[in-house]
């Protein structure tokens, strides 16, 4: 069972955009993505929201999780989300152990 949090960077005059690259730029985007039990860590850009930057970040479970937000790199997370002045909203969800069902299957091209 792993665990993918969808967190919403909301900004102005671009900044979530700019908080994202600078987090890749900084190479704090690469740590996270070399913590044990990190499974994903990318940044996507909504095309109808260009003050939104969206961050799906996923881990093989919670002691993962918990073990990233008891780590240096918070700090520099919240450091950088002062700075742009920055806005969250987030999402949690639970994989489904099972995966996708036979007819789910149907509908995504390999």
């Amino acid at each position: 069972m792993s665990i993918t949090v969808n967190i919403y960077y909301t900004g102005e005059n671009g900044n979530a955009r700019k908080f994202a690259e600078e987090m890749v730029s900084a190479g704090v985007a690469a740590k996270i993505r070399a913590e044990e039990g990190n499974l994903k860590y990318e940044y996507f850009f909504p095309m109808e929201d260009p003050e939104t930057v969206l961050l799906i970040d996923s881990w093989e479970n919670q002691a993962a999780i918990d073990a990233h937000h008891a780590s240096p790199m918070m700090g520099e997370i919240a450091a950088l989300r002062d700075k742009y002045d920055l806005h969250m909203k987030a999402e949690r969800y639970v994989s489904d152990a099972d995966g996708f069902s036979a007819h789910d299957q149907a509908f995504i091209r390999q």
